[in-house]
């Protein structure tokens, strides 16, 4: 066999070396990284840029065309406040979305603590949990465009 060197006739393949475990921690860190890094430079946008002044975000849809507060009305105001330090002003301009932050944040940890362990991210809630916070944040929505639900108002 001319032209072939002792080793290409071996017929073993060669198994690469595994790469460090520091690397590959590195690795299953890398998207939670990701995405608390994207979360944070969001933050800080509304942190800087203060939704309170006209003009800086558009207005919601559904407040503009029909006059009703959405979920979501008030979330910016609220983010604007968490970064402020201001908590109670946030829990005003939108409770859930303060509640939304903080569940954030725990399933965050347990991500990053899941993926630091080598384990798949899981979350997977039961059905009476996901229609729980559905009914939540319906009853939320009515009562803060009814007239007595004025307090719910951002």
């Amino acid at each position: 066999m001319r032209g072939v060197d002792a080793d290409s006739r071996n017929l073993t393949p060669r198994t690469p070396a595994a790469p460090p475990a520091a690397s590959r921690a590195a690795a299953r860190l890398a998207v939670p990284a990701a995405v608390l890094a994207a979360v944070a430079g969001a933050f800080a946008y509304v942190g800087t840029v203060d939704p309170n002044e006209p003009g800086h975000y558009p207005a919601c849809p559904l407040l503009r065309h029909t006059g009703l507060y959405c979920p979501g009305c008030g979330g910016l105001r609220s983010a604007h406040a968490i970064v402020h330090g201001d908590v109670l002003t946030a829990l005003q301009a939108n409770a859930p979305a303060v509640l939304g932050y903080a569940g954030f944040a725990v399933l965050w940890i347990l991500w990053v603590v899941r993926a630091a362990r080598g384990r798949p991210p899981r979350f997977d809630p039961a059905p009476w949990q996901a229609w729980t916070l559905g009914a939540s944040l319906l009853v939320f929505t009515v009562v803060r465009n009814l007239p007595f639900g004025g307090w719910l108002h951002p």
